[in-house]
């Protein structure tokens, strides 16, 4: 898998410009190649093709739940008193595609038991369904920032979802407690077929900004020749 570095360093070498040039900083030039990740990204959610990159997605291998009042979870006709399991804390910022947020799966910490999406309304209307009792399925819904199950009681849950910043303190979980890895070494999870796509994109934006003539012009109007 490409690292951040290499691909920030490929977009640097294309616009011909030196690593001094304080306008073009390593963060900012990722901050651009992102802006257009995620627009490419947001298209592929719309043709239904973006679970088929399993390098988008990283994973928070436990996140802690604690029990809140049921209110908090906009579950109507539930009076307070009654409990449901939450996210400890808020989860990070997770990337929305035309139909919510983007998470590939919610499951048990070990994998075996998915957990599927719904919404308070609709999870409701269910549970008033004489044949519910036979529904054996997991339940979690989004909303301001937590997940919320409101027919589990474990202590925690796995997430796999496409995250917008980086959650590598978070997911890293080395046994020696080493210190994560430094950004321009992680993945870019970006693929390669999609990347020269977003390349493109984003050397467009930067050329306009930082005034370098495109490739083919007369190298004596070239002020960086």
């Amino acid at each position: 898998m490409t690292k951040i570095g290499y691909t920030v360093s490929r977009v640097r070498n294309s616009l011909k410009a030196v690593k001094e040039d304080a306008f073009l900083t390593d963060r900012y030039i990722w901050s651009v190649i992102q802006k257009y990740a995620k627009l490419y990204i947001k298209r592929q959610d719309n043709l239904n093709m973006i679970m088929r990159f399993n390098s988008f997605f990283k994973t928070l291998p436990c996140i802690d739940l604690i029990e809140v009042d049921k209110i908090e979870a906009c579950c109507a006709g539930i009076t307070s008193g009654c409990t449901i399991m939450r996210t400890k804390d808020k989860i990070p910022e997770v990337m929305q595609g035309p139909y919510g947020p983007l998470f590939r799966t919610v499951s048990s910490i070990d994998g075996s038991v998915e957990v599927y999406k719904t919404e308070p309304g609709t999870y409701t209307s269910m549970t008033k369904v004489t044949t519910f009792i036979f529904n054996k399925n997991k339940y979690y819904w989004y909303m301001n920032g937590y997940l919320y199950f409101p027919n589990i009681d474990w202590e925690g849950v796995k997430v796999e979802g496409l995250w917008e910043g980086d959650i590598n303190d978070l997911a890293c979980d080395g046994a020696d407690g080493d210190a994560c890895i430094l950004r321009q070494d992680q993945d870019s999870n970006i693929p390669e077929d999609l990347f020269a796509e977003i390349e493109q994109a984003v050397l467009q934006e930067m050329m306009v900004q930082v005034n370098i003539p495109p490739d083919g012009s007369d190298d004596k109007q070239n002020v960086y020749r």
